[in-house]
């Protein structure tokens, strides 16, 4: 158990709190025994880690397997252009105790998975969720319902975000607000869809103030209530969340005593990924456009996407307008689907399977792969 008592560096450092009488000694006490697990060290995380740590957080603990690459860093602020390549747990960690040397950070370089999920959270009181993507989501809101946990939850999507606080026995939780995921083609991520840089620095934040009135017992925390922000209009507007009796998991009867398969839930199953004969290489896409040969390459991203870069001879067709658009594509010539990465192609391969088109491959690793493989001068993003 960390001392409770503050330091004479912690009373300096901490000073502008300990004049408030909301926080004072007995709050800023109460936020160095706090423990605060921050699931996703991107976007989301990084203002609100950095604020945290600020706040004297006693411990604080980071989940993420990925690295710092460039694009990161238009909204990643925990991060810097030195840090390309580490892991952004270490990056995070070494960062947070610049800002403030009192504090414990304890990083988990790996995702937060079925496997390991109750492990990694029990020794956190309130887990922060940081995430982008639907299957962790739903993954931290079940682990937080079946563990008496609290979830500060946040998401953003272009020039819109929410913020809420899902409190186990004390209002709904996430499932309430959203029983079924949307499907996979319907809701990209912020790597697919765009992010405004400073949306991410003011939602993380508002995450963070829920976690420090969490910890100090004050104010009104978001229970029951959606916080809902567009930036485009400077306009915040709130929602009320009604704890839903038939929640499968917070329910009065609930289904889900444990957790399940979030990837299957969200629609991610394995079978759905591309086999070896749907996919095509770079390399074999290569060879077919220097000979000339008769097929069809469509190109399923956003329209300010193909602006970055593009392969030539392309069709440009959005996914979200496949469905009403595929009368433009032959069904009897070959088609080669490709995306960014290849996330959405795969999605664009199976709907276009199940219309009847036969003669169709996914481009595998996307442009990026283009990029990386045939093109170096093509810009990545």
């Amino acid at each position: 158990m960390m001392q409770s008592e503050l330091s004479r560096s912690e009373i300096e450092r901490y000073s502008r709190h300990l004049v408030l009488p909301e926080v004072g000694f007995e709050g800023q006490k109460k936020l160095k025994q706090a423990s605060v697990l921050i699931v996703g060290v991107g976007g989301l995380g990084s203002p609100a880690a950095l604020y945290l740590a600020a706040a004297g957080v006693g411990r604080i603990g980071l989940v993420d397997d990925d690295v710092v690459e460039k694009s990161n860093l238009q909204r990643q602020i925990l991060h810097g252009t030195s840090g390309l390549g580490r892991s952004k747990t270490e990056s995070a960690r070494q960062r947070l105790l610049d800002i403030n040397p009192e504090i414990k950070v304890e990083v988990y370089d790996t995702l937060l998975t079925v496997e390991n999920a109750r492990e990694i959270c029990a020794p956190w009181e309130i887990i922060l969720d940081g995430t982008d993507n639907f299957a962790t989501r739903y993954l931290v809101n079940d682990l937080c319902v079946l563990t008496n946990k609290t979830n500060v939850y946040g998401s953003i999507y272009r020039f819109d975000g929410q913020v809420s606080v899902f409190k186990t026995g004390e209002g709904p939780c996430y499932r309430c607000l959203y029983p079924q995921p949307p499907a996979p083609d319907q809701v990209p991520n912020c790597t697919e869809g765009g992010v405004l840089g400073v949306l991410p620095g003011i939602i993380g934040s508002m995450q963070a103030n829920e976690v420090i009135k969490l910890v100090l017992g004050k104010g009104e925390p978001l229970i029951g209530r959606l916080l809902l922000f567009d930036a485009l209009a400077m306009r915040f507007d709130e929602m009320h969340i009604a704890k839903d009796p038939v929640c499968p998991v917070c329910g009065k009867k609930p289904v889900i005593r444990d957790l399940i398969d979030y990837d299957e839930f969200c629609g991610i199953e394995s079978s759905e990924l591309p086999a070896g004969d749907d996919q095509i290489h770079v390399v074999d896409l290569q060879r077919m456009l220097q000979n000339s040969s008769r097929f069809q390459l469509l190109d399923v991203r956003a329209a300010a996407e193909q602006e970055i870069c593009k392969i030539d001879g392309s069709i440009q067709i959005p996914l979200n307008q496949l469905s009403d658009r595929m009368s433009e594509l032959d069904i009897s010539v070959p088609l080669i689907v490709y995306c960014r990465s290849g996330i959405r192609s795969t999605i664009a391969l199976r709907m276009l399977q199940r219309a009847g088109f036969e003669k169709v491959k996914n481009l595998a690793g996307g442009i990026l792969e283009w990029a990386a493989k045939i093109d170096p001068s093509m810009p990545r993003y």
